[in-house]
């Protein structure tokens, strides 16, 4: 497990972000919270392995237009170095579009899921987008 600086992770986080936002290849509003730090799982407590986590949505876009940019992602994804690991749908109850890939040496992992328009809720329909790093221990 590499060994490295906890920012560095976070921006390379975010720049993978911002690839995946221009794979998508349409325009609406994104969401601005920046990547955090969080635990892996799985490890002894006490040791420090952390993993960069970036979630972020984007609406104010029709969803013919958001089922158009999954689409492009599903075809860009694999010409630029990832793999598509899922193709379908959530597991929940809304069965969701759900796209999951890995970057090529799995430094990254995305997962993308569709959301219609919800009246009830007063919610337009959105693209979540969450990208991971590969955990890491922190120097």
């Amino acid at each position: 497990m590499k060994v490295r600086e906890r920012a560095a992770v976070q921006d390379e986080t975010e720049k993978t972000s911002s690839r995946i936002l221009d794979m998508l290849g349409v325009k609406g509003e994104v969401t601005q919270p920046g990547s955090m730090i969080l635990a892996c799982s799985g490890y002894e407590s006490g040791e420090k392995v952390n993993r960069a986590r970036h979630p972020w949505s984007l609406y104010k876009v029709p969803y013919a237009d958001l089922e158009k940019a999954m689409d492009r992602l599903r075809a860009e994804l694999p010409k630029n170095g990832w793999t598509i690991v899922k193709d379908g749908v959530t597991e929940s109850q809304a069965k969701r579009p759900q796209v999951v890939a890995e970057s090529e040496g799995r430094e990254f992992a995305v997962d993308v899921r569709l959301h219609k328009a919800d009246p009830a809720r007063n919610q337009s329909a959105f693209m979540e987008v969450t990208v991971e790093s590969a955990c890491f221990r922190a120097k």
